[in-house]
């Protein structure tokens, strides 16, 4: 692991009633972690939402950063899917954000378009919510023995809400995205890494330092050439519009029955909770209906 020679900086994203789910460490000016801490399954809430809003709008407004990797501090989870057990309207009743999307989707397409390089470094499940920001990261890499990724929506009766059937079909191409979204199965590193899903699968005991070193190089380049290099390469991204579409249709999706009946009846299973339902959720999916 690279060292550094100064403390590291830790801004808390706090609120006067909530502890902060995501911390962000200033490994140096242009280096920053954002790390994902919500145990004991790191699922995502209206909180976490409202955290990942700020997350990205000091990203945005540092004239420093150049690279900033995501990761997570709760074992065998590096982004699990939305909170079911919150209340709905808290979510639904955030304000957009600067693109108009509302502040999940907002955050996705802010964080592609940022003029910064962006790695995710998935260690454990990232299921839903963790395989779209791992979408909207430039860089994907995974534990080969532990990391899993999973868009889960179709299994339950939902659609996804932050922007996979916008952004599969072009790093992976139709048929193998129609494969990950309808099967609704756990992909393991490796098939990942086959697909295009992930950049490399690599063993779990180098990947903390081949990212730090990724990381630290990248961290010493021109900001204004990555940012240009992003900018073109952006071109072919898929227009916001198709990220609000996934949106209105997830939470349209969460209000019929067959949706509630299935986060029922997984929830019954130990759905929510450290268990196998949350460890093995591809394989729970395929018996909840008939």
């Amino acid at each position: 692991m690279a060292t550094v020679s100064a403390p590291a900086k830790v801004t808390q994203m706090n609120t006067p009633t909530q502890l902060a789910q995501i911390r962000v460490t200033r490994r140096s000016p242009a280096y920053w972690r954002v790390t994902i801490d919500n145990p004991p399954i790191n699922v995502m809430g209206p909180e976490m939402v409202k955290q990942f809003q700020e997350v990205i709008n000091a990203l945005e407004s540092d004239d420093d950063v150049r690279v900033v990797v995501f990761d997570s501090a709760v074992e065998d989870y590096f982004l699990n899917h939305s909170d079911f057990t919150a209340k709905l309207e808290d979510l639904t009743s955030l304000p957009p954000g600067p693109t108009g999307l509302p502040p999940w989707p907002d955050f996705l397409v802010r964080l592609t378009r940022l003029p910064v390089a962006s790695i995710a470094l998935i260690r454990g499940r990232a299921t839903g919510n963790g395989s779209e920001i791992t979408l909207a990261c430039d860089m994907s890499f995974a534990s080969r023995e532990k990391a899993i990724i999973s868009q889960w929506e179709v299994g339950v009766g939902m659609v996804a809400g932050g922007g996979p059937m916008a952004r599969l079909p072009q790093l992976i191409g139709r048929n193998r995205a129609l494969e990950v979204l309808l099967s609704s199965e756990d992909i393991r590193a490796d098939q990942a890494e086959a697909y295009g899903y992930i950049n490399r699968a690599l063993p779990d005991a180098d990947l903390d330092e081949f990212v730090e070193a990724l990381a630290s190089r990248i961290a010493k380049f021109d900001k204004w050439a990555i940012a240009q290099t992003k900018r073109l390469v952006n071109t072919s991204l898929p227009p916001d519009v198709e990220l609000g579409a996934g949106w209105d249709a997830c939470i349209a999706s969460l209000g019929r029955p067959f949706a509630q009946q299935g986060i029922k009846a997984l929830i019954a299973r130990g759905f929510h909770k450290p268990g196998d339902v949350e460890n093995r959720l591809g394989y729970y999916l395929g018996q909840i209906v008939g």
